[in-house]
């Protein structure tokens, strides 16, 4: 377990064992190298363009305008109207090292996490670990309400991270990162409007797809059994399925949201099982609500996938042992963790990624539950 394996090399750590060496970025070192050019008077009263510093530094240009908001940033800069550097040098202490610390913001403690996102977590540490960061996890709930900006700022002022990964974030949260200008990657999906990096599963694709095998089934009422709230994710789920009812005859598509309690997911779904009618398909956001809308049908005599067809949108590991075998998508954890820590280090070290939001499509896992 993530937390025992943690415990287990604190144990092991001896008090004199030598420190691994500080990793500087680039940016870091093109920034310190600016300043002394500037201190030692090479360059007076404004920096020449970007070409020649690139050319003397020896730096692509993404690099070095990210040193030069670094020099903005603690004043040693000033841009004028006419977007021209004029040197600002002010007495400062010795630069700091770069905090090498990416920190995780959650609602919830890894022991309330599924399995897929503990295993997420777990290689995110240890391939962040080997690029010379170390993974912080903060679970505060409040910064997760619809005004999170008095959490947040206590947060951010007492943890100098390099970065920040926001996890199932909602659009209150992203735009105060966005508003504060603070280096931060949305694992999940950002509204639109909302110009930060982000990673996540493509839901849309992967929805249209199971929208388009349940038509081919036949199926002439489909549902979409998903969580409150208004996460990427789920939005974008339901776009790929109104998407794909389009065309020819469409059949009737509805969406159920529950308060992710099992108890209410079978309240929903016997009230619209008790419609004239009822859905015979249902595709299931969140693999342990799939296991709860399968044995509850179960349980009231329906059979799988005669009477109602299902298909789980997400991959749970405890999915691979239900009778009969779901039909589901599923994503390497590992993978995409992989592909998270290299954005994170990239926005770490050199405090910049581009607001592109970067999807990763599922394979289909054929079950019997279609």
């Amino acid at each position: 377990m993530l937390l025992a394996r943690s415990a287990n090399q604190m144990e092991n750590t001896h008090p004199t064992a030598p420190k691994p060496p500080q990793r500087v970025s680039l940016v870091s070192l093109t920034a310190q190298s600016l300043l002394e050019s500037m201190q030692a008077g090479h360059w007076q009263g404004h920096l020449p363009g970007e070409r020649e510093m690139c050319a003397k530094l020896q730096v692509s240009r993404h690099t070095l305008r990210a040193a030069l908001a670094e020099l903005q940033r603690e004043g040693h800069l000033e841009v004028s109207e006419r977007q021209r550097r004029r040197i600002h040098l002010k007495k400062t202490t010795p630069r700091a090292a770069q905090p090498r610390v990416i920190a995780v913001l959650s609602s919830r403690p890894l022991t309330a996490m599924s399995p897929t996102a503990v295993v997420m977590i777990d290689e995110l540490r240890d391939q962040l670990s080997r690029a010379g960061f170390s993974l912080e996890m903060h679970v505060t709930p409040a910064c997760f309400t619809a005004k999170p900006a008095r959490a947040l700022e206590s947060l951010t002022a007492r943890t100098p991270a390099a970065a920040w990964i926001l996890l199932s974030s909602l659009e209150p949260m992203q735009t105060w990162f966005l508003r504060k200008r603070l280096p931060c990657l949305v694992v999940g999906s950002s509204p639109r409007g909302i110009a930060l990096p982000s990673f996540d599963t493509d839901y849309r694709a992967l929805c249209r797809h199971a929208g388009a095998m349940l038509r081919r089934k036949g199926h002439k009422h489909i549902v979409l059994i998903r969580p409150e709230g208004e996460f990427g994710g789920d939005i974008e789920s339901e776009n790929g399925l109104v998407e794909a009812m389009q065309g020819g005859e469409p059949p009737k598509f509805q969406v159920l949201r529950h308060d992710g309690t099992a108890a209410h997911v079978c309240a929903m779904l016997d009230k619209m099982l008790r419609t004239a009618n009822p859905p015979t398909a249902c595709v299931v956001a969140r693999g342990v609500h799939a296991l709860t809308v399968m044995m509850h049908l179960q349980r009231g005599g329906r059979r799988i996938p005669q009477d109602m067809a299902v298909v789980s949108r997400d991959d749970e590991s405890f999915l691979q042992h239900t009778v009969p075998a779901v039909t589901r998508y599923a994503a390497d954890p590992a993978q995409f963790a992989r592909n998270v820590s290299k954005a994170a280090r990239q926005l770490a070290e050199t405090g910049v990624l581009p607001p592109k939001a970067a999807r990763l499509m599922p394979q289909l896992v054929r079950g019997e539950t279609v």
